[in-house]
């Protein structure tokens, strides 16, 4: 380990069948006003929407609804959801979805009280943060990217034909993550098999970026191992629990 560094983390992850009745536990920390993001429809589709805004109700939340984020979130969408967010003086993001919905809350989040456009100050210059940024959370139903438990965000600008990601800093990693690989089991192959893919993509990127002697180095060749055996059980039966799971953590570590 040639390099010197600092790890932090601050996210809180809740992992496993039940989960989800963690939530309950979190919003009691929250305030009252919760914008709840989602994508296109498929968590109304498998029940955890319905889920979701029974626990939401039952904290007393009021719910600002914010869908249809798609994947590879537009500056389009997020300047939308900064607008949601400043009319109904939200407190909290809650991020229910993939990597996709998870990095456009992380932009949401930074975005809405930024005095300047954020497109310039953190895609196009990288600044840090230095102003109210709006706390949030994540219920992730898809694996592949690790959003859930860091501070990248990855937004897409049609007006300028780019797609730039940007790390936040600590105050913009979500507060806390719940992952339940249960709710993987929906995917259609397709996207199971692309999510398999983008997690040895994340991995690789690491492990051949450097020569040295690196214990980072084994980590990633032990992730690669249980991804590639995990895999090859889940594509035979994607409904295998103990693969999803072990697909699901390594893809958080990824």
């Amino acid at each position: 380990m040639l390099g010197q560094f600092t790890f932090f983390n601050p996210t809180r992850l809740h992992f496993g069948k039940d989960a989800l009745q963690e939530l309950t536990g979190e919003l009691a920390a929250v305030g009252p006003v919760v914008q709840f993001i989602y994508g296109k429809g498929s968590v109304k589709k498998t029940g955890l929407y319905d889920q979701v805004v029974a626990l939401l109700k039952a904290a007393g939340k009021t719910i600002v609804e914010d869908p249809g984020v798609m994947p590879n979130p537009t500056y389009e969408k997020v300047r939308e959801g900064c607008r949601i967010a400043r009319e109904n003086h939200v407190d909290f993001l809650l991020a229910v979805g993939g990597g996709s919905v998870c990095d456009y809350a992380k932009a949401v989040a930074a975005g809405t009280y930024c005095p300047e456009d954020p497109w310039e100050k953190y895609y196009m210059r990288g600044d840090a943060v230095n102003h109210r940024v709006l706390p949030l959370g994540c219920v992730l139903t898809m694996v592949g990217t690790g959003s859930e438990m860091n501070g990248g965000s990855v937004i897409t600008n049609h007006a300028v034909d780019l797609k730039v990601g940007h790390v936040f800093e600590a105050a913009l990693y979500p507060k806390f993550a719940i992952l339940n690989p249960e709710w993987t089991y929906t995917l259609p192959k397709y996207q199971m098999v692309a999510g398999f893919y983008d997690i040895m993509c994340h991995i690789l990127e690491q492990y051949l970026s450097g020569t040295d002697d690196s214990t980072s180095d084994y980590l990633a060749e032990g992730l690669m191992r249980s991804l590639i055996r995990s895999s090859q059980i889940a594509v035979q039966d994607p409904t295998t629990y103990e693969a999803r799971s072990n697909i699901m953590w390594t893809a958080t570590w990824a």
